[in-house]
């Protein structure tokens, strides 16, 4: 028989007010006649029609001006093109040529989704039994493009739920580029992402051990400018993009959590950051650090990616290495075990695999952990987020996909010092989507990256059929027997 849980009532739904000002871009040639346009109308007319621009926008965003400069400063060589200097444009002129090229998206439109959950770094002034927690989710807007944004929420002492407001403005973040490349790591990525082997062969000879990003991009540029073939042209591109899959973001201190959103910036991840699974860690020393692992996907290929931060303001995000990861699904221990990193992967597509590590962004000998047993995860079998460290083992969630491809949660129990055994495993799914949670962006789908426990009650938010999130509960000692009951 199954286990008793309990729904909580409450449901975080996708918002479509909630948008960013992008940069809008047709292509140079459509740019330059825009430029073109606006450059032959009146300095008067051009603070005429940016006026009232400024005054409905401002009311969307925080600093519309800020946005609208930064979107003109990027025309810069389109201007020298054109034979302009951008440096004697009047103030108003360059907001409306940066209007030009801005448009708003929503980023939530279509679904907000399987949420991953850790603690706060910020847990003042509660009572006992109460915890603030600061939760991720997978938004998605226009195209299919996911990010992740963020909702503070607080439990109190009955594990009551409370998702607090979002603000009404979001931000996206100022990109820092100054990672320093090991040579070796970064070209087997590009040969892993199928770039032409014998450029990356030529660009290797001509880079030290460690590089920075403008000296790769000052060789790029050279080398394209020798190439005829357009084709040859798009692989040097292709390593610029992973050269940009390394980099930090800044959000500004005077932002609310919720007003945050990780958009994608680097070429390999233009279709989406896809299920950010955040867990806090704790290093040997007591130091605590929250890493994510996230899935980047240009249309084609995958790519997983480790996401670090201490603050939520600042981010540093890296690709990760070797032959464990691969595919999707990678979800790293909250601690080091026996020395070393741990994290769990499905690099098959169908089985859960453990692997260590020495470094937190290469895996390599990952070892088979969990294979289908049940005909509720024939299809598949992965993990909802890392395992969860109890005096009992470590309590893995996982997802099962059976007939009609429908999505469903388990657990599994893991031995503490060595968690490439399994205790146990449930043989009954732990939740199943009911009536009112089967519709929706992709039906019969409930999912989960990341779990926590208060007051001796497991809590799993969760995405109702990838368009919206709710929360479970369960009594943790009840779910620890059954899993020794039902053993393996």
């Amino acid at each position: 028989m199954r286990l008793p849980i309990v729904r909580k009532p409450i449901r975080v739904n996708p918002d479509s007010k909630r948008v960013i000002a992008r940069f809008f871009f047709n292509g140079n040639e459509r740019a330059k006649q825009v430029i073109q346009k606006v450059m032959v109308i009146s300095e008067d007319a051009a603070f005429g029609i940016v006026s009232p621009i400024l005054q409905e926008y401002s009311k969307r965003h925080r600093n519309i001006t800020r946005v609208l400069n930064r979107h003109c400063s990027k025309l810069k060589p389109l201007f020298e093109e054109l034979g302009i200097d951008f440096d004697s444009l009047s103030v108003y002129r360059k907001l409306l040529i940066g209007s030009y090229f801005t448009h708003e998206y929503s980023i939530e439109s279509a679904a907000f989704f399987n949420p991953s959950i850790v603690d706060d770094p910020d847990q003042t002034e509660l009572e006992e039994g109460e915890r603030r927690v600061i939760m991720s989710f997978r938004a998605v807007g226009e195209g299919h493009i996911s990010s992740i944004t963020f909702r503070r929420a607080l439990f109190d002492k009955n594990n009551n739920i409370t998702v607090l407001p979002a603000g009404n403005y979001i931000d996206e973040a100022e990109i820092v580029r100054n990672a320093v490349y090991n040579k070796k790591l970064f070209f087997d990525k590009a040969v892993a992402t199928q770039i032409n082997v014998d450029i990356l062969k030529e660009l290797e000879s001509k880079l030290d051990h460690h590089f920075e990003y403008s000296n790769l991009r000052r060789i790029i540029l050279d080398s394209q400018k020798l190439q005829e073939d357009d084709s040859y042209k798009l692989e040097y591109d292709k390593i610029l993009w992973l050269a940009d899959s390394y980099y930090e973001i800044v959000f500004s201190l005077d932002t609310d959590i919720s007003d945050r959103v990780i958009f994608p910036i680097s070429e390999y991840e233009r279709k989406g950051i896809e299920d950010a699974r955040f867990v806090k860690f704790t290093d040997d020393d007591g130091s605590t650090t929250y890493y994510a692992t996230y899935t980047a996907y240009d249309g084609a290929l995958i790519m997983p990616k480790l996401l670090q931060t201490t603050d939520f303001y600042n981010f540093r995000i890296m690709p990760l290495y070797g032959d464990g990861a691969q595919n999707k699904n990678l979800a790293l221990f909250p601690r080091k075990i026996n020395g070393k990193y741990a994290m769990i992967s499905r690099i098959d597509g169908c089985n859960n695999y453990i692997m260590y590590s020495d470094k937190i962004n290469i895996w390599e000998k990952p070892v088979l952990l969990q294979e289908p047993r049940f005909t509720w995860e024939f299809i598949q079998i992965g993990n909802c987020g890392s395992p969860i460290e109890t005096e009992h083992g470590w309590i893995m969630i996982t997802h099962g996909v059976g007939p009609m491809r429908r999505y469903v949660l388990g657990a599994s129990l893991l031995k503490l010092d060595d968690p490439s055994v399994e205790i146990g495993r449930l043989k009954e799914p732990l939740i199943i989507p009911n009536s009112e949670e089967r519709e929706g962006y992709v039906p019969n789908v409930i999912y989960s990256c990341g779990s926590i426990v208060n007051n001796n009650k497991l809590i799993i938010p969760y995405g109702l059929s990838d368009y919206s999130t709710s929360f479970v509960e369960m009594d943790l000692n009840e779910l620890i027997n059954k899993l020794k009951s039902d053993g393996i």
